[in-house]
């Protein structure tokens, strides 16, 4: 089998940590793994099939060599080294928003639009947690009673910011059970036993950013534009695992019965039934999407209600960027 050289950038990360440990339990084949993260990490050591890899810091010529490379290290590293790694002939999986809605790139999920990377150009997107996660479940939906509008409110992890939201939560649950006062720092309102209305900044709609990727996204990877989405992004004070209550509207009849056995069968999709409805708790390690939940609207047709919880760090973030990469080897 051939191995290939391949960059982790943002390895010190919550997401960057987490593509490590998937390409381990993977086997991806590689020849040379090098690791790049901020000036602060560099040094560092993390472990890797029995070895301890140092942390690089980015430079001129970091990537000579490299042939596929995987960015989860925010939009403005992507916006300053993506293109240097294309230029010297590497692949970029990129994990930040920065790409995601060049016409040139595609914006991918390995399960539904595989056959948009015949078209990449040197960078490949990882879409946003939440749109990963929505449509995993709400494509074989659509495939089989066409989706025409989705209304979903999420309830966002606190490791979707990073780890110093995580650190954040943690301290602010220390010091108002302690009697203290909670200090926002990484959020604009404490997050600790408190929900936060707002993912990213507000456009002149009142719309967050957040809210918006989801149509933009959805739009994209389905290649449809009628697809209408309306959304309402929550982060609430759970370490890790996105949760989300999702209506769809379809312009076919499709039942609770006939929604279930669809998802049963639906790759990356793991569905749970009655009172064994999917928590955050448990999707934590899991590579799958969990749905439950599933109705039909009482007083309307063509209505399904569902509950769906995913690892934001995994299918939401590094496994799926690892999964764009096993396909692209095949392409190399």
């Amino acid at each position: 089998m051939r191995e290939f050289s391949l960059a982790v950038v943002g390895a010190t990360g919550l997401v960057g940590r987490e593509m490590l440990r998937i390409l381990e339990e993977r086997g991806f084949p590689i020849s040379r793994l090098k690791l790049f993260a901020s000036e602060r990490s560099t040094g560092l050591t993390l472990p890797f099939r029995g070895e301890k890899l140092k942390v690089e810091k980015l430079g001129q010529g970091s990537f000579r060599g490299i042939e596929l490379a995987l960015f989860s290290a925010g939009a403005e590293v992507s916006r300053n080294y993506a293109p240097q790694a294309q230029r010297v002939g590497a692949v970029v999986v990129d994990n930040s928003a920065r790409f995601r809605m060049e016409p040139w790139v595609p914006l991918v999920i390995p399960e539904i639009n595989p056959l948009d990377l015949d078209q990449q150009k040197g960078i490949v997107a990882n879409p946003n947690c939440s749109t990963i996660q929505m449509l995993l479940v709400v494509y074989p939906l659509h495939l089989a009673a066409r989706v025409e509008r989705v209304f979903v409110s999420t309830y966002q992890s606190v490791s979707g910011t990073g780890e110093d939201a995580w650190e954040e939560l943690a301290a602010q649950s220390r010091d108002l059970l302690e009697g203290r006062k909670a200090h926002p720092s990484v959020y604009p309102h404490q997050i600790a036993f408190n929900l936060i209305p707002q993912i990213g900044e507000f456009n002149q709609k009142g719309y967050c950013t957040e809210e918006t990727k989801f149509l933009k996204e959805t739009q994209k990877i389905l290649h449809e534009k009628g697809i209408k989405i309306y959304a309402t992004t929550v982060r609430v004070p759970v370490f890790r695992g996105h949760s989300q209550a999702v209506t769809v509207q379809t312009k076919g009849r499709l039942t609770a019965a006939q929604a279930k056995e669809l998802l049963s069968q639906a790759p990356g999709v793991k569905l749970m039934e009655g009172d064994d409805y999917p928590l955050p708790i448990d999707c934590v390690g899991k590579d799958e999407v969990m749905v439950g939940r599933i109705r039909e609207g009482e007083e309307e047709e063509n209505i399904l209600q569902l509950w769906i919880v995913a690892d934001n760090l995994r299918k939401g973030a590094a496994l799926n960027a690892i999964q764009i990469a096993e396909l692209l080897k095949d392409k190399l």
